[in-house]
């Protein structure tokens, strides 16, 4: 299975008779300013879902107890697997935007084009975690440190408690430090993350807040400093990270140290494997 399979499945998810995956779908994208992916269905009436969705795309750290526990109350059970599937709905137009903004991945751009096989059995949290994440991670053309920037930017812009206290091993090992990590909030003005890495946080700024309308000087920047097959990487890394996204939504993103930082090595099958 390649990485185009993995998204074609993950477009062709649709649980149960599809309508919930239509209405997050349809919200989501209106909330970016994008396509919506395919819908098996006509979406569902359900003020409930469509205010969570419209927060989980605009800014998920925002999203309030009061949103949660009525999402709950409306959804029990099934709360988990409609919050990936708004990861779904929410992060796969952003890819497309943003690699059709590079002019790179051109594989990648014929997912939602062609007839839908759809799958109404695939537990959508099953295929993300255990089958899409992991195949992202396992990547390797793109450089630890430039790659761990990206992933502590992203850890920032969703405010994801956990993924701000892990440092990659790879990295630190790499020439990572507490004092260039700390230089990622303003990296504007840093003198020491390079001219590659500020272009890799522009360019992830702009998929995580602007990315109907990614900037023609970022995706130069982007063009200028990395390969084709490393801006792909480096696209699909910044959908792997937000999926921090899902454990925020739910705050259930609590560090697993109290204080300071932990340390993990992603490992060569794309794991996270702790010190």
């Amino acid at each position: 299975m390649t990485l185009h399979d993995d998204l074609t499945r993950l477009v062709a998810l649709s649980p149960g008779d599809g309508r919930l995956t239509a209405l997050v779908r349809r919200v989501c994208a209106q909330t970016l300013s994008l396509p919506a992916l395919p819908a098996s269905a006509q979406p569902a009436a359900d003020d409930v879902v469509t205010d969570f969705a419209e927060q989980f795309s605009i800014d998920v750290s925002t999203i309030s107890g009061e949103q949660r526990s009525k999402l709950w109350k409306a959804l029990g059970d099934s709360t988990f697997g409609v919050i990936v599937q708004m990861y779904i709905a929410d992060f796969v137009p952003r890819v497309r935007a943003g690699l059709e903004a590079l002019g790179v991945g051109d594989e990648y751009h014929g997912w939602v084009s062609r007839p839908v096989a759809w799958d109404h059995a695939t537990d959508p949290s099953d295929l993300v975690f255990n089958t899409f994440l992991p195949t992202v991670a396992r990547l390797r053309e793109l450089d630890a440190l430039t790659a761990e920037v990206v992933r502590l930017r992203g850890a920032t812009q969703h405010n994801c408690r956990l993924c701000k206290s892990l440092r990659e091993t790879t990295a630190l090992n790499a020439g990572g430090t507490e004092t260039l990590y700390g230089d990622i909030e303003r990296f504007e003005e840093s003198a020491q993350l390079t001219d590659r890495q500020k272009a890799a946080l522009r360019y992830a700024d702009a998929l995580i807040w602007t990315p109907s309308r990614i900037e023609a000087g970022v995706a130069d920047g982007v063009r200028a400093h990395f390969s084709d097959a490393e801006a792909v990487e480096l696209t699909l890394d910044v959908m792997r990270n937000a999926s921090n996204k899902v454990a925020v939504a739910l705050a259930g993103d609590a560090p697993r140290v109290e204080h300071g930082t932990e340390e993990y090595l992603l490992d060569v099958d794309g794991q996270t494997v702790f010190s």
